[in-house]
């Protein structure tokens, strides 16, 4: 069997020392006799993964001290609706920045909460760019600032952190975390699915500071109390402990790596090549702003649509796989988060290349 270059946006590829430690560990881990999806979240064994887990995460990132970091179900999309219910704190509106079809969903379900004030908007351009900060309206009695640093169907990328004041900053990090160093201290809360940089699908990550939780609307589910999840370690309920586990094995994988400022440089080489392989040719072309472009997520567009299922059929031939555009978007798309490596890019644009070639 030979592994494939798989550029889905999500579920993603794992690197592959990953999911041959977790092979070597399936039926018996460290002498148990029992793989860590068998084993009691409470036992002293899987205690271990867990903790260990948490502090080499806190490690890699430097998260500070006074933020809590919680291992939840559900995914991202369940943190739209528990956000406003943790995060309004008696307040009735917070602000949205809207760049994309997650920012909209997101929109949708915070909503269902309080007043959002939608602070800016780039659906008029097709989600292709971020609006200009100064044409923003941020409301400084907002209960938080939400936005989505990487929109993974559009591939816009916000290269800066935006300046919210003493208004707590809200991430959806879903597909950038872990790319690369981030200050976490200018986030009130950043939450993040598993199934990018993280490991598999049905673990959400939330890292939350101290003093913006403990203060929940009525009628808030026990389960989507962050304070309720803090005071428990993540375990009220039997956690994700498979998906918790392989979290574990990839922070070791990004610190065995270099940690975090190794990530950022071999992610920015490998966007730096593809989007320069994209601008060079007179056949493909990304429809995103320049200052703008992902480095996760990176769409492109053929020359002539009548050669898309060609174009997918043979990369599949080569080993180059869900290399198909979101409908919204069309085209081709290539996720290229930490564990895609560096070859399998290269393999992509060689690909491209030769593509290109033959349709002349």
């Amino acid at each position: 069997m030979s592994r494939v270059f798989n550029f889905s946006a999500g579920p993603a590829m794992i690197a592959t020392e990953v999911l041959e430690r977790a092979q070597s560990e399936l039926l018996d881990w460290h002498g148990t006799g029992m793989s860590p999806m068998e084993m009691s979240h409470r036992g002293k064994d899987y205690m271990s993964i867990a903790e260990h887990a948490e502090a080499t995460l806190r490690e890699i990132m430097e998260i500070p001290s006074n933020y809590k970091v919680l291992f939840l179900q559900g995914g991202a999309s369940s943190q739209f609706s528990a956000i406003p219910m943790n995060l309004l704190r008696g307040k009735k509106k917070a602000d949205y920045l809207l760049t994309g079809m997650w920012g909209k969903k997101a929109i949708a379900e915070g909503s269902r909460y309080c007043d959002v004030n939608t602070a800016c908007s780039s659906a008029d351009q097709n989600f292709s760019e971020i609006p200009a900060p100064d044409s923003w309206n941020l409301d400084p009695d907002a209960a938080y600032v939400h936005y989505t640093p990487n929109e993974t169907i559009g591939g816009v990328e916000f290269h800066w952190i935006p300046d919210t004041g003493d208004v707590p900053l809200v991430a959806d990090m879903s597909s950038t975390i872990l790319s690369r160093q981030i200050p976490v201290e200018r986030f009130g809360l950043i939450y993040a699915g598993a199934q990018k940089n993280i490991g598999p699908a049905g673990l959400a990550l939330v890292i939350v500071r101290d003093d913006l939780i403990g203060d929940v609307i009525d009628g808030t589910p026990t389960m989507m109390n962050y304070q309720t999840m803090a005071d428990n370690d993540s375990m009220y309920n039997t956690p994700p402990t498979f998906g918790w586990y392989m979290a574990g094995l990839v922070f070791d994988w990004i610190k065995e790596k270099g940690g975090l400022k190794a990530m950022g440089e071999v992610n920015k080489r490998k966007a730096d090549k593809l989007y320069e392989a994209i601008d060079q040719s007179d056949y493909y072309s990304n429809p995103v702003r320049q200052d703008c472009r992902s480095w996760m997520n990176v769409p492109f567009i053929l020359g002539n649509d009548d050669h898309n299922e060609a174009f997918l059929a043979e990369a599949k031939e080569a080993n180059l796989v869900t290399l198909k555009g979101h409908r919204s978007v069309g085209g081709m798309r290539a996720s290229i988060y930490n564990s895609m490596p560096e070859e399998g890019v290269d393999a992509l644009i060689a690909f491209m290349a030769d593509f290109e070639s033959r349709q002349s």
